[in-house]
């Protein structure tokens, strides 16, 4: 074959082959999306873990305490490069990014709708830590001075 022939060729499968590849902004889940069957929950959070991180881990602790969910935290020296934190997966879907959807911040109610439609499986009897919620976010207003 001619190396004209061979430019002509490559320069017609090369597009195609491109478009194969994963692009360098795709962020993949850095963990497991189940274990047994069952969706995970993953936070990636910054090192060391920063006011936000700690918020969505909060979060993910009380998530476990009404529902039956695999949580993995992950330190985003961790999560592979071009890794984002703080971050939110639930079974492989992005739910919170850094500098993307909802700035990286999860809320308790944002996972509980995904988690309710789901039909993700519950706790038979909650934690204590809900149990305690409402007397720490009285404390959290008086240190706060509101």
């Amino acid at each position: 074959m001619k190396t004209s022939h061979r430019i002509a060729l490559l320069s017609l499968c090369l597009p195609a082959l491109i478009g194969l590849a994963p692009t360098a902004h795709a962020q993949q889940l850095p963990g497991p999306a189940q274990i047994n069957g069952q969706k995970v929950l993953t936070m990636i959070s910054r090192d060391p873990p920063g006011v936000r991180c700690n918020n969505n881990i909060q979060i993910a602790a009380e998530l476990s305490n009404v529902y039956k969910i695999p949580v993995v935290v992950m330190p985003v020296t961790y999560a592979g490069p071009g890794a984002k934190a703080p971050s939110v997966y639930y079974g492989g879907k992005l739910l919170a990014q850094d500098g993307g959807d909802h700035n990286g911040m999860a809320s308790y109610q944002i996972i509980a709708d995904v988690l309710e439609i789901e039909g993700t499986p519950k706790q038979e009897q909650t934690g204590r830590l809900l149990e305690i919620r409402t007397d720490f976010d009285a404390l959290k207003a008086r240190i706060r001075g509101n």
